[in-house]
């Protein structure tokens, strides 16, 4: 048995996340955690809100709540609907609480001690119509490497290029729309990764097994050269900066949130440790591209120069995007299907399947109603839901739902159980490799099987000349309908759940040549996936 550590990129507190937030960390990182699970593993699967910055003041100011309780309800929000998803988070955290406070004035003040701190004089963005210095994802304008109109002030999610605000071709607050930008001067705090590129860099040639997708954006990032990083803001609310002159700043977001990821372990675990300063534990972190840079280059770069035991990441997996009928989901603009409307539409396993079925993982994966409804029908409705409904029914009509015994296999039982054997082998290697889609197309396949091995050896057909056989064949089906729900439970795992309960099984890895017990009883589920219509209310 080995250890596993998962985390998934942290959901920003502000509001209800959309469902390509669902399909870029939160659910992958969810399915992995279950198979590492299923398959004897000991896991710990860690995520929480992210807490800080401008964002949620302002999401605050306009709830008319203080910024702290507005937190609490936002953050009991989400935990509901991510608990209704089934992601089975060991511990679901927040990074505003006393533990990530503690941790993140640990790890700077090592840094500070190192001498990877450096305070300086910056020119930073103020807006005299909003009244307040402007954080730099708050100031937008036109990047000067892409030219895309919607470059932020401290990256361009076109090009990906990291940008200063002063790098912005006519900028302007995201707030308000001001274009009366000023340039003030006010004293920060810098992290020095242009002095830690070197250790970076030799830490990052051992990861050379990473994702494409992965590599490629950590590539590009030193290929422009390392720039160091400002970790302070002018904010009210966040993480104290614990040095003298500087009571009056917060850290900045992305700083303070990746410790989250040990802070959250910290406050759940008296043997955190056991995680987070072992050599036996493979970590992986699951994310969408546009974290994947600081999850990298910067929260590695921070716990180098910190020299404390902390765990380094073994494997990013980055996820392109999920974008919402040709194009972008927008939480600000409320563009795309967000998950709690997603849940009143239908059930959570219909979108867990779907989204792990089209994962964006070799590019950006488009959503629409129609693609979403067919996909489900096909794969849900017509092959597992009924797998599981003319299996255990015939079961139950014939044999009185009970088992009955199985006789030697005949020469397509044993077909099915090499082919069930290629499958499970490779199931289980597209799981270990990361690969969602494939792990669902393998699925699926088996599905596929089973439903064929029933329409060939067609018990219905030779229960009236030979009940015996007949029996051998509803047992060697029942055995597939339970190897079909075990084989499903990472991705859809209310429905898996419902049908191994209901044939008295746990949930474990599968083995094909398994038989079931005779004269064990079981029960038919309810129909499991009724089929969604495309004109689903929207």
């Amino acid at each position: 048995m080995s250890k596993f550590l998962i985390t998934s990129a942290l959901p920003y507190v502000n509001g209800v996340k959309h469902l390509g937030n669902l399909a870029g960390s939160l659910l992958p990182a969810d399915i992995h955690a279950r198979f590492r699970r299923q398959t004897g593993h000991e896991v710990l699967f860690l995520c929480g809100t992210d807490e800080h910055g401008t964002p949620v003041e302002l999401a605050a100011q306009a709830a008319g709540l203080p910024v702290a309780d507005y937190c609490v309800r936002q953050h009991a929000v989400q935990a509901d609907i991510y608990r209704r998803f089934g992601l089975s988070f060991d511990h679901f955290s927040r990074t505003s609480g006393e533990a990530n406070r503690r941790l993140t004035q640990e790890i700077f003040l090592a840094l500070d001690k190192a001498g990877f701190i450096e305070e300086r004089t910056i020119r930073q963005a103020y807006s005299p119509t909003d009244r307040r210095f402007l954080p730099d994802r708050y100031i937008v304008g036109t990047c000067p490497h892409c030219g895309s109109s919607a470059a932020r002030g401290d990256q361009c999610e076109a090009c990906t290029h990291l940008l200063d605000p002063e790098d912005l071709i006519e900028p302007r607050s995201a707030i308000s729309g001001a274009t009366d930008i000023e340039f003030r001067e006010t004293r920060h705090l810098f992290l020095k990764l242009t002095a830690l590129e070197g250790r970076l860099r030799d830490w990052l040639a051992t990861r050379h097994d990473w994702p494409p997708l992965v590599r490629s954006i950590a590539n590009k990032w030193l290929q422009e050269g390392l720039r160091d990083r400002c970790i302070t803001r002018d904010l009210d609310w966040g993480v104290p900066v614990p040095k003298p002159g500087f009571e009056d700043k917060v850290f900045y977001v992305w700083f303070d949130a990746p410790i989250g990821y040990i802070a959250a372990a910290l406050e759940s675990r008296p043997d955190w440790r056991d995680w987070w300063q072992a050599d036996d534990v493979t970590y992986l972190q699951f994310l969408a591209k546009d974290n994947v840079p600081f999850h990298a280059i910067s929260f590695p770069a921070t716990l180098l120069g910190a020299g404390l035991p902390f765990k380094l990441v073994d494997t990013i997996k980055g996820f392109n995007w999920l974008t919402y009928e040709g194009g972008k989901f927008s939480t600000s603009q409320r563009r795309g299907i967000f998950t709690d409307t997603a849940l009143n539409w239908c059930p959570a396993d219909t979108w867990r399947w779907w989204l792990a079925a089209n994962a964006p993982e070799n590019g950006d994966t488009d959503f629409t109603v129609e693609r979403f409804v067919d996909g489900v029908n096909k794969d849900l409705a017509d092959i597992f839901g009924n797998l599981v409904n003319r299996c255990l029914s015939f079961a139950a009509s014939r044999f009185d739902s009970t088992v009955p015994p199985r006789g030697g296999p005949g020469p397509i039982e044993r077909k099915l159980e090499s082919d069930l054997d290629a499958h499970l082998t490779r199931l289980r290697s597209h799981h270990e490799a990361l690969a969602f889609r494939k792990a669902a197309e393998e699925t699926r396949a088996i599905w596929k099987l089973a439903n064929a091995y029933l329409s060939e050896a067609a018990p219905w057909s030779v229960i009236g000349h030979d009940r015996d056989r007949a029996a051998t064949i509803v047992n060697t089906g029942i055995g597939l309908v339970r190897i079909a729900a075990q084989v499903a439970w990472p991705f859809i795992p209310f429905a898996a759940e419902q049908v191994l309960n209901s044939l008295g099984e746990p949930v474990t890895w599968p083995k094909s040549a398994d038989a079931l017990p005779a004269g064990r009883q079981f029960r038919v589920t309810p129909v499991l996936f009724p089929r969604v219509s495309a004109t689903m209310e929207r």
